[in-house]
């Protein structure tokens, strides 16, 4: 049976960071704790939001690392228990994000953050009891400020996914102007991100169409403005856009992800140092390839309709227009440019056949598979 679900309050448009004061108050947070990260708060994208909050008290948790790990959930879970919070504001990208949902799991529930993980069973262990989190998204990539899922290297290295429909923020605040200047290179990663989630929920055998359609209509934003974007860092509708193409992407997350998603958070776990969004971007057309065999992909010509809303004339053009988009962005040219080695491919395919999103990809893969994809993708 399907599960269609949609999925809580945004607000969108530029300037909406004033709105943050009003949503604290309509969710009932009075003391939060404002989770982000040392380059949001050097870029002073972390002062507009707090200037936002009015005389409303705050604490700040500055400290989540590039990939968000338990170790930083239980320092910012410390500091919100010590200073009395009773709700989170994330103000950042998909790192700031995921660390303020497994701080609003950690203050909330007992025992190790790694029970409540959904490949260890734990997703019914999440209850309405998690903090209350407002997220207000600094980037255009991974979406988390629509999404039920957080992703947060545990303490034994895993990269490991926690969902629950509890955990999905109480509002997102989606201000385009936050991204306004944001660098080239960052833009390019997290757009790529933002396309990667729309091409593979896509993908994605569940029944949803408006799922679907909410994808392809993000695929089509993000693919017709990433270049925009990242050429000028200041093209108001181009930052829009992208947006929105990231937002649209999470919002489709309930179908499901797939192959692309299982590589990169298994080698994010592998090399913490590594962006998933670029890591999706090397995996995208070696997936795209395998996926194309998939029964539920030609029956509804999945790929072709992408292909349509990439200004493509067929889907088997994707992975090369996928590789010539990358090479334009400015991307490294496959995973041995962003120095990954063979010798690590039994650890990454162990981590990709555990992960959660290797269920729901289209077509199965097994090990031999997971090779040939990451020889394609060197």
């Amino acid at each position: 049976m399907a599960l269609i679900y949609y999925v809580t309050q945004i607000q969108f448009d530029f300037g909406a960071v004033q709105l943050l004061r009003q949503e604290c108050q309509r969710v009932g947070i009075a003391r939060p704790l404002v989770v982000t990260d040392a380059g949001v708060k050097a870029a002073g994208v972390l002062q507009k939001a707090l200037d936002a909050l009015g005389d409303l008290p705050y604490a700040v948790f500055a400290e989540t690392p590039s990939n968000p790990t338990e170790a930083a959930v239980r320092a910012a879970t410390a500091l919100y228990r010590a200073q009395g919070c009773d709700g989170l504001i994330a103000v950042g990208g998909g790192s700031a994000i995921d660390c303020a949902k497994g701080v609003a799991i950690a203050a909330t529930h007992e025992g190790p953050l790694t029970r409540y993980a959904t490949i260890e069973g734990g997703s019914p262990r999440i209850t309405d009891k998690v903090a209350p989190l407002i997220a207000v998204p600094t980037t255009s990539g991974t979406g988390s400020e629509v999404a039920r899922g957080a992703i947060i290297i545990v303490d034994d290295h895993r990269k490991l996914g926690f969902h629950s429909w509890h955990l999905v923020p109480k509002t997102a605040i989606c201000d385009p102007e936050l991204t306004l200047g944001l660098p080239s290179k960052l833009t390019a990663a997290t757009g790529m991100d933002a396309i990667a989630h729309c091409m593979e929920t896509f993908m994605a055998p569940a029944f949803n169409p408006p799922a679907d359609g909410i994808a392809l209509d993000g695929l089509e934003r993000g693919w017709s403005h990433i270049e925009r974007a990242t050429r000028d860092g200041n093209d108001r509708e181009a930052r829009l856009n992208l947006m929105s193409a990231s937002m649209q992407g999470a919002m489709a997350f309930q179908k499901g992800l797939g192959c692309v998603h299982s590589l990169s958070h298994s080698l994010g776990g592998v090399d913490p140092r590594l962006h998933h969004g670029t890591l999706n971007a090397m995996f995208l057309p070696a997936v795209v390839r395998f996926n194309a065999q998939a029964p539920s992909v030609q029956k509804d010509r999945r790929l072709d309709r992408m292909a349509r809303a990439m200004g493509l004339r067929a889907g088997t053009e994707i992975p090369d227009a996928i590789r010539d988009m990358s090479a334009r962005l400015g991307l490294p040219s496959g995973l041995a440019a962003m120095g990954v080695e063979r010798s690590m491919f039994d650890k990454i395919i162990d981590g990709a056949l555990a992960d959660h999103c290797h269920k729901t990809n289209p077509r199965e893969a097994s090990r031999e598979d997971y090779v040939r994809m990451l020889e394609e993708s060197m």
